[in-house]
């Protein structure tokens, strides 16, 4: 089920040593509901064969039966919750996202030891490591939209601490810089003021006219009769 494109997205999962025991319970919940998303099986069957997976005993396994046999009792309650904020039927999101959904649904609604940062940044974290390429940007913004619903006071002090955004003064419009190139005038001409070019046609026509002159053979004349 792990994206194998993970890596040429530019995400870099996290390492194994720095995974808690619910983070990985996170993970392995995911894979679970994946199996019942998709082939519909038994939640028991499902569980037996996850917790025969690689690493599941690094996981918190409490966190871990709660996610997934939460999610999978209260699914029709938490697609109802969360229809609403999505621009799509559910049934047209891709498992990956819907389980993860899912989970961080019913860790907002149940698990309230846990804080809404910290919740949300575990599941976009969950999506951008199996789902597709941009499911952690969807799966981030319905789960905040979620969380000012089910946490408000919680939503509203995060909104108090996070930074103002910098004020930006508006730029005024200044003179473009004078030309720096000598060839080219700083006022160019208008027509008008440009010289009239000379008219060359009447002295070229005389020019033609002499040379042709000088050239033309002079007749000859006859020479004159002798008398007698």
């Amino acid at each position: 089920m792990t994206d194998t494109t993970t890596a040429q997205r530019g995400h870099t999962p996290r390492k194994a040593a720095d995974k808690s025991g619910r983070t990985r319970a996170r993970e392995f919940a995911l894979q679970a509901l994946y199996q019942h998303l998709v082939g519909r099986n038994e939640a028991g069957d499902i569980d037996l064969f996850t917790r025969d997976l690689n690493g599941f005993h690094k996981a918190d396994s409490v966190h871990y039966d709660a996610l997934l046999h939460g999610c999978i009792a209260q699914g029709a309650e938490l697609d109802a919750a969360l229809q609403p904020l999505l621009d799509r039927p559910m049934v047209e999101v891709s498992p990956i996202e819907h389980g993860v959904l899912w989970l961080g649904a019913y860790e907002l609604r149940h698990c309230l030891d846990v804080p809404l940062r910290v919740v949300i940044n575990e599941y976009v974290e969950l999506a951008k490591s199996f789902g597709g390429t941009d499911g952690h940007k969807y799966v981030n913004g319905v789960l905040h939209k979620l969380g000012q619903q089910w946490r408000v006071a919680e939503a509203a002090q995060d909104a108090r601490r996070a930074p103002a955004k910098p004020r930006f003064e508006p730029l005024t419009p200044t003179e473009p810089p004078s030309p720096t190139d000598p060839a080219t005038p700083a006022d160019p001409a208008t027509a008008a003021d440009l010289p009239t070019a000379p008219d060359l046609t009447a002295d070229l026509t005389t020019d033609v006219s002499s040379a042709n002159a000088t050239t033309e053979p002079t007749p000859a004349t006859e020479p004159p009769h002798a008398t007698s």
